[in-house]
């Protein structure tokens, strides 16, 4: 049977806010705390949440206007000269617009710049194919010394831009704008970079998910108890680098593993966990649910009922597999 780990989860998943949210808060408090901290945005920060900074420290942040490619450059000119810089605007301008400035000018020079990406995934809605990213974690995940982290929700994302304050590294942060159930304790909540988190117990199933899809996978496993089925959930928040060892774990331990990720299966959290599986030559039977293809546009609640995004269909998939036997 699944059981929740500890005082970790929330009792109910009843209060919701976007995981852009959490890195806003973070701001208002690096802001507060280290005169190093520098926001640069590219005319969004009102959508991006990095405007929260601008209340605090109005001297250290700073408009590139529509120009993702400027807004990167400037915060490495000031990375270079000592600063800690975030970078924000939506991730299908700054994953795809300003690909060549990251990879030439942050990852070939290694420059610790924190790049945040919001409006993530079809999540996004209404404003259609065109302005959901869906690819932005497989862009990222390629370029070397790039790290990687999708919240599961706005705790999360707090703790994890309040990690990157000091992070002496390039970092990718993946945020959305729709708001998503709150599922993590704030006050027993810690953020581990690097490291997945077991959520639930279960020794016939795993389901590992990142961002959104998280409280999802929470959903599945306790509907999957009901019928006698223990399925772990794994929140990858880190998914480069990715913690191979819980990965091989529950590849010993479950016969069945799926991924689950709002992005296309081809680059993202699924295909980093089969590079785990297929080169340690772990043997569990496998699935990838996320996008094969563009989306449409509509209520983020229709697109995930449409892609197969829910409870149901996750815990369908597990049964599914199981009944290879």
């Amino acid at each position: 049977m699944s059981e929740i780990k500890g005082d970790l989860l929330r009792e109910s998943f009843d209060e919701y806010l976007p995981t852009r949210d959490g890195y806003g808060k973070a701001l208002e408090k690096l802001a507060k705390q280290d005169k190093r901290i520098i926001v640069v945005d590219a005319d969004l920060a009102s959508s991006t949440r990095s405007l929260w900074f601008s209340k605090h420290a109005p001297e250290r942040f700073f408009y590139a206007g529509i120009s993702e490619q400027n807004a990167v450059g400037l915060a490495v000119g000031l990375a270079l000269e000592g600063k800690k810089a975030f970078v924000s605007s939506f991730a299908i301008f700054l994953t795809g617009r300003a690909f060549e400035i990251i990879r030439q000018s942050v990852c070939y020079n290694n420059v610790p710049v924190k790049i945040v990406g919001s409006h993530a995934g079809i999540l996004t809605g209404k404003d259609g194919p065109t302005a959901q990213a869906t690819e932005d974690i497989a862009i990222m995940r390629c370029l070397p010394r790039m790290n990687i982290i999708v919240p599961a929700d706005a705790i999360e994302a707090e703790h994890a831009t309040m990690f990157l304050g000091d992070f002496e590294q390039p970092c990718y942060l993946r945020t959305n704008r729709e708001p998503t159930p709150l599922i993590f304790n704030e006050h027993s909540y810690r953020f581990e970079f690097g490291k997945g988190m077991q959520l639930t117990d279960g020794r016939d199933a795993t389901i590992i998910a990142c961002g959104a899809l998280v409280h999802i996978a929470i959903e599945a496993s306790r509907e999957l108890a009901k019928k006698g089925i223990g399925a772990r959930v794994i929140n990858m928040h880190t998914i480069k680098p990715i913690d191979r060892k819980i990965i091989e774990k529950a590849a010993k331990e479950t016969k069945v593993i799926i991924t689950a990720e709002d992005h296309q299966i081809i680059g993202g959290l699924g295909s980093a966990v089969a590079e785990v599986l297929a080169e340690e030559n772990l043997r569990a039977r496998f699935k990838r649910i996320g996008l094969r293809g563009f989306a449409e546009s509509g209520s983020p609640a229709d697109l995930y009922r449409k892609y197969g995004f829910t409870a149901e269909r996750l815990a369908s998939e597990v049964e599914e597999l199981l009944k290879l036997d």
